[in-house]
């Protein structure tokens, strides 16, 4: 719509342009003025500001300023009221542009907020679009905003220590809010202000000093993620144990995005909720993954359950396969 506008203001200054070189030329010949003179009396006549003229016309000139007189309402009438047009359209669009992110961003449940659209933050979104997880990025960075902004990447642009902006988000509906900021003060007045206003909300952190752990944790914050800290021990444990690190850096996520470990609910493995043994639900055989984690609805991990422990409500189960089989997965159990 605006290229529409744009390709119209194009067209108004190329008239306006030509309007002034036919007076330029007409008066100039037509009524034999030097070339001051005639770009003078054509900017006087255009602009009706009804100075006398610089020596008598002929009736030809005449006519010719008549004409030219004409012109120039005609021309600068369309131009102002294509630019008029221009400027209210420009903010009209931005207006129905931040109305419709504002609707998506209101449908949404259970959604993840990421603050802080830096290193972390991007990282985080990459991962939760792997995933299929909805989010909301909060960035007050407006060009930021604008490179990054599309219909899988909703933004809104603010501070989010300012309450209002994270209840724009929909923080009262998230489930879970990652605060990747680069300063720790600014985690912490988002931790504080997304407890305040959720009590329920799964809150992650980012933090860069050691000082500053406990004080997130106190504020609220679920977990704390130290970066630089986990990037010093995964350099060493790549000197330490160089092929375990490079197979585990390749669980997640195999090539293309496409995820190789998943979590699996009791309620998608078990929908009439009966306990069930491992065994039971044969997972190998119907998606070919593999079950490599078992979490108990206390919080207690086994790693490589046995096939005869049953499931309990609440408990989560941990996958490993190919991508296909991952796909497997999902299709057999609707996850």
């Amino acid at each position: 719509m605006l290229k529409i506008f744009r390709s119209r203001i194009y067209v108004a200054i190329l008239l306006i342009i030509s309007m002034l070189m036919l007076g330029v030329f007409g008066f100039r010949f037509l009524a034999e003025y030097t070339w001051t003179d005639a770009v003078y009396m054509t900017m006087i006549t255009i602009s009706t500001v009804g100075f006398g003229e610089v020596q008598p016309l002929n009736d030809s000139a005449k006519i010719f300023t008549v004409i030219l007189i004409l012109v120039s309402v005609i021309v600068l009438g369309y131009a102002i009221s294509i630019i008029t047009e221009y400027i209210l359209s420009r903010s009209n669009f931005e207006l129905i542009k931040q109305r419709s992110v504002q609707k998506k961003i209101d449908s949404l449940n259970n959604h993840v907020i990421v603050v802080g659209f830096g290193r972390n933050g991007k990282q985080a979104a990459q991962k939760l679009t792997t995933y299929g997880r909805p989010f909301v990025v909060i960035e007050r960075d407006e060009e930021i905003v604008n490179k990054f902004h599309s219909d899988q990447m909703l933004f809104v642009t603010g501070n989010a220590n300012e309450d209002e902006v994270l209840v724009q988000a929909g923080v009262k509906r998230a489930s879970t809010l990652i605060s990747a900021l680069p300063d720790d003060s600014d985690n912490l007045f988002v931790v504080l202000s997304a407890r305040q206003i959720n009590p329920d909300l799964k809150i992650i952190s980012r933090a860069s000093e050691e000082t500053t752990y406990q004080k997130l944790k106190f504020a609220g914050a679920d977990n704390v993620i130290m970066p630089d800290k986990i990037g010093g021990d995964h350099m060493a444990s790549l000197v330490v144990v160089p092929d375990l690190v490079e197979f585990l850096d390749n669980l997640q996520v195999a090539t293309e995005g496409r995820v190789n470990v998943q979590q699996v609910t009791f309620e998608a493995v078990c929908p009439d909720l009966k306990t069930r043994s491992i065994r039971d639900i044969d997972l190998r055989n119907k998606t070919g993954c593999s079950i490599i984690g078992y979490k108990s609805a206390d919080g207690d991990y086994i790693i490589n359950p046995e096939a005869s422990l049953r499931l309990e409500r609440g408990c989560i189960l941990i996958v490993i396969g190919r991508p296909e089989q991952i796909e497997n997965l999902h299709r057999e159990f609707a996850i």
